[in-house]
């Protein structure tokens, strides 16, 4: 049941160890101590024991408010959380007899998508008869990551699987 989330941690009298590695209230080093010892500290402050690194050798306990201690660690993640960007792979699809303005819509999404932050798919499908004419048609991908360049770089060359090309935009940094 060790663990590093507020749920996990343990305090008072579920300690099990014999000793433990102590701070004090204000963040000094109070030492090795045995677990009786900085319980009856811990209840002179009117504190809780907080196990904070249940495998570290002795665990180490901290005298601390369990309840403000939690709510800190809580908002803490809270913020850790707000700063996280999650990358989105967005997919944009094109057809081997695509038109110029159909195109062009389509690199204009995909800039948008690519200054937003996010991966950009291109595929290329082909259908029937295009199968045959698939390596001509790779200078469609070379002429969208071409007019992208300026935001965007190739994370995979263009890729043949199946029935599609497939080339991986990214961010430039």
């Amino acid at each position: 049941m060790e663990g590093t989330t507020i749920s996990d941690l343990m305090i008072n009298e579920q300690i099990r160890d014999k000793e433990v590695r102590l701070i004090g209230e204000d963040g000094e080093q109070l030492g090795i101590v045995s677990v009786k010892e900085a319980l009856r500290l811990a209840e002179e402050a009117g504190l809780d024991l907080v196990k904070i690194a249940p495998t570290a050798k002795p665990p180490v306990c901290k005298i601390v408010d369990y309840g403000k201690f939690k709510y800190e660690q809580l908002r803490k993640e809270k913020e850790a959380k707000k700063k996280q960007k999650v990358v989105e792979i967005k997919e944009i699809r094109l057809s081997p007899n695509i038109d110029t303005n159909d195109l062009n819509t389509k690199m204009n999404a995909a800039r948008k998508f690519i200054t937003k932050g996010d991966r950009v798919k291109v595929t290329l499908r082909f259908r029937g008869r295009e199968m045959a004419h698939m390596n001509s048609s790779k200078h469609i991908l070379d002429d969208f990551a071409e007019s992208l360049s300026d935001v965007a770089v190739v994370e995979k060359a263009p890729k043949v699987e199946g029935r599609s090309m497939t080339m991986f935009l990214t961010v430039k940094r």
